[in-house]
């Protein structure tokens, strides 16, 4: 089965074609890295306006370079929930015109599912049940994965995802747009020990996480070191960096390690834009070992938002007999 994937939810307009679920034949992905980075961060209005002028010659792209005719195509999957709502109706639009225009079935995907899926991409053996860790720039949440399509929550953030949290530091920091990826090269540079933030626990759910505190607690600490006078320098940058990455990591890590102090022995995958953190890949990597939990991490190449992990997941929610009809509608917000 080949499927045409078009996933809009935030600021990448992508499109990719992949066969059975598991090999991508084509991945084209348009960003707007250069538009936002001149915000320091995305504005909705514009990222929708820039996915209506780039998803027409993204998806033909995506065909073109799969080998194929739109006739080939066995079925359209689009991202429907959650994201930007203006950025995700760009894409519905156009994944709906397509279905009616070529006959072809709709096939709506849940954009959290879409990151876990990024793993049977690049692991063959991959299959459930499991436990998923979805960390990127709007989501933290702990999941398991009973099937292709049975998704239970066990874990969410209580207030910001990790991601944002990497965001606002970089951005109080001074740091270029992106921030997430900046801020991982700088805490490399730094003294991780050189402030102390707190890594937050939610009481009576182990499973769950907080940053907002953390995200309050560097932004205070950046302006209270300028209101004494101390110049930002690089060095001070980078112990800020090292040490808010520390703890933003024990966080994530204490959740999972609730999970697994009840007894939890399923395979754990990493998903989402934050799992190509370098300093959360060796701690998760150091938490599986020394558990002996199996731990699957995506390549950075299919960390970050693109159609061919939307693509994946259709194939099973197609199996799994989930067709959309031509008034589907998109949703900001929605448990996997």
């Amino acid at each position: 089965m080949k499927i045409l994937a078009i996933e809009s939810s935030c600021d990448e307009t992508a499109a990719a074609v992949v066969e059975d679920g598991r090999k991508v034949l084509s991945s084209v992905v348009a960003s707007q890295v250069d538009i936002h980075a001149l915000y320091g961060g995305v504005v909705p209005e514009i990222a929708s306006r820039a996915h209506t002028e780039a998803i027409c010659g993204v998806v033909s792209e995506a065909i073109k370079k799969a080998g194929l005719e739109t006739k080939e195509l066995d079925a359209i999957a689009v991202t429907y929930a959650p994201g930007l709502i203006g950025a995700l109706l760009t894409g519905l639009s156009f994944a709906k015109g397509l279905a009616y225009s070529t006959g072809l079935p709709l096939i709506p995907v849940h954009h959290i599912r879409g990151h876990v899926a990024a793993n049977y991409l690049a692991f063959e053996e991959l299959k459930p049940p499991f436990v998923a860790l979805v960390v990127s720039g709007g989501h933290t949440s702990l999941l398991r994965v009973n099937s292709y399509t049975d998704y239970e929550t066990v874990g969410v953030t209580r207030d910001d995802a990790a991601g944002e949290a990497f965001d606002k530091a970089a951005r109080v920091l001074g740091l270029p747009y992106p921030g997430g990826a900046a801020m991982d090269r700088l805490a490399h540079l730094g003294n991780k020990k050189a402030f102390k933030f707190t890594v937050s626990h939610v009481d009576g759910a182990p499973c769950d996480f907080s940053f907002s505190g953390l995200k309050t607690a560097v932004i205070n600490l950046v302006h209270n070191e300028e209101a004494r006078g101390h110049v930002m320098d690089d060095s001070l940058r980078a112990d800020v960096a090292a040490s808010f990455t520390e703890a933003a990591v024990k966080t994530v890590c204490r959740g999972v390690e609730g999970l697994y102090a009840e007894g939890e022995a399923l395979p754990l995958v990493l998903a989402g834009g934050v799992a190509a953190n370098s300093h959360l890949r060796v701690a998760l990597s150091s938490f599986a070992e020394t558990r002996g939990v199996k731990l699957f991490m995506p390549p950075l190449s299919l960390c970050g938002d693109n159609a061919a992990m939307i693509a994946s997941q259709a194939y099973y929610e197609a199996l799994a007999g989930k067709k959309a009809t031509l008034d589907l509608n998109a949703y900001a917000c929605m448990e996997a």
